[in-house]
C-alpha cells in the first residue's frame, strides 16, 4: 500500500474519535455514565494508538493536507475534558456551588493549558497535570470519595496544570517507558472492568484503578526528584 495512503489511514483513524465523543455524550445526556466511560476507554485507546502510527507513517509529511496535531487537540477537549466535566456536574458528585466550580475550573483552565506552547517537555512528558479529566472523573466515579474530598483533588489538579511538575506520557516518555506503558494499559483493563460491572462496590478494578492512578500522576515528579544520571 502507498505511503501516503497508510499516513491518511492514520488521521481518519485518529478522526473516529469524534465519533466516539459523540457517543459518549449521548449516553452522558441520558445518565448513563458506565455506557458512556466505555466509550470515553475506547476513545483513550484510539488516542495511544495513533500517537505511533503517526509517527511510523510520518503523517506530517506523507499526508501534510491535514493537521493530525489540530485534530487531535478537538477530539481530546471533547473526550479528556468537556464530557467528563458534564457527568462530573450532571451525576451529582459535586452538589450545588462545588459542582458549577468544579466545571468552570475544568473547561477553562483545560483550554487554557490545551494552548500552551510548553505543555511539552524535552523529554515528551507533558509539563502541568496534562488535564486528564477523563481517567482523573471515571476513578472520582469509581470510589466515590465523598464531594469535599473531589473538589480538593479537582481543584488541586487544576491547579497542578499550571506548574512545573512533569507527568509522564506513558509510550513517549523513554525513562521507565516499559513499566510506564504496562501501567498504562493496566489502567485502561482496570477502566474498562469497571465501568462494565457499573463500579460495583468492592469491585476489585478500583483498587486497581488507584494504584495505576497514583504511578501514572507520580512517576514524573519523582523523575524531577530523583533525575537520571545519564539523558535518556
Amino acid at each position: 500500500m502507498d505511503i501516503r495512503i497508510k499516513a491518511l489511514s492514520v488521521h481518519l483513524f485518529t478522526a473516529t474519535g469524534a465519533v466516539l465523543s459523540m457517543l459518549a455524550m449521548l449516553a452522558a445526556v441520558e445518565e448513563k455514565w458506565s455506557l458512556m466511560f466505555l466509550w470515553l476507554v475506547v476513545a483513550l485507546v484510539v488516542d495511544g494508538i495513533d500517537g505511533p502510527l503517526a509517527r511510523r507513517y510520518e503523517v506530517k509529511t506523507n499526508c501534510p493536507t491535514y493537521d493530525g496535531v489540530l485534530m487531535d487537540l478537538i477530539i481530546d477537549y471533547l473526550t479528556y475534558v468537556f464530557i467528563p466535566a458534564y457527568a462530573l456536574f450532571k451525576s451529582g458528585l459535586l452538589p450545588g456551588w462545588t459542582g458549577w466550580l468544579a466545571i468552570i475550573a475544568i473547561t477553562y483552565l483545560s483550554v487554557i493549558y490545551f494552548a500552551d506552547t510548553r505543555m511539552k517537555t524535552k523529554d515528551c512528558s507533558f509539563s502541568g497535570f496534562p488535564a486528564c479529566w477523563n481517567m482523573v472523573v471515571l476513578v472520582l466515579f469509581a470510589i466515590s470519595p465523598g464531594y469535599w474530598v473531589t473538589l480538593a483533588v479537582v481543584l488541586a489538579l487544576a491547579v497542578a496544570m499550571f506548574f512545573p511538575l512533569k507527568f509522564i506520557h506513558p509510550t513517549r516518555t523513554k525513562r521507565w517507558r516499559p513499566l510506564s506503558l504496562s501501567t498504562a494499559l493496566l489502567w485502561t483493563v482496570f477502566a474498562a472492568w469497571a465501568a462494565w460491572v457499573n463500579f460495583h462496590e468492592g469491585s476489585w478494578a478500583h483498587w486497581g484503578l488507584v494504584v495505576t492512578s497514583v504511578y501514572l500522576l507520580g512517576a514524573g515528579i519523582l523523575q524531577q526528584i530523583f533525575p537520571a544520571r545519564h539523558a535518556d
